[in-house]
């Protein structure tokens, strides 16, 4: 479990497509002072497991669902990451709750400057998922937990304060890119718990 609070920036050093799958290899500095091999880390969201360690280097094995559900298929070399190690038991809880299982993707509509280095994003969300947003609750974009603003149809709205947009991919994303998305958890199961 994460809570969207970005730790660090990693960059892809390799990204090698298998038959069924791939191997996506990221250099970071602070986020494994601590991790095994096994270990999981939060990359653009998406939990993933280090199945090798390397000094400033992990790799990590991407199934076939997590290519088709997240956008880390569309990494390439140098692409930056936000990185997240997994919540501990006696850590504050600044976020929100984070699997890490990915809903699907979003498409970024605007990054619009509000001032003082402050910003508007505005994403497309899947028709499917809207359903499960709702104004001033939480989601995370690329892992990052963020508090929804405004909703108009299947566009939501957040403001990025400037410490989370300069040390978030959030500042190297055009208009058009794809982001991974993760609904609040108690909103799915509670839909699951009741009866229609």
């Amino acid at each position: 479990m994460f809570t969207g609070i970005i730790e660090e920036l990693g960059r892809v050093t390799a990204f090698e497509r298998r038959d069924a799958g791939a191997r996506l290899t990221i250099e970071c500095s602070n986020i494994l002072k601590d991790a095994k091999t096994g270990a999981s880390i939060a990359v653009n969201g998406a939990c993933l497991t280090a199945v090798e360690l390397d000094g400033n280097r992990f790799a990590a094995d991407l199934a076939p669902e997590t290519l088709k559900r997240t956008n880390l298929g569309e990494l390439t070399l140098g692409s930056r990451v936000n990185l997240e190690r997994p919540l501990r038991a006696e850590s504050r809880l600044d976020g929100h709750f984070v699997l890490g299982h990915v809903d699907g993707t979003a498409d970024i509509v605007s990054v619009e400057s509000l001032g003082n280095q402050n910003w508007w994003l505005r994403i497309r969300v899947p028709h499917e998922l809207t359903r499960y947003i709702v104004g001033k609750g939480s989601v995370a974009v690329d892992g990052i937990s963020l508090t929804v603003a405004e909703i108009a149809d299947d566009i939501v709205g957040f403001t990025i304060i400037p410490h989370t947009f300069e040390n978030t991919t959030l500042h190297t994303y055009p208009a058009g890119s794809r982001v991974n998305i993760e609904v609040d958890i108690l909103a799915k199961h509670l839909e699951k718990l009741i009866p229609r």
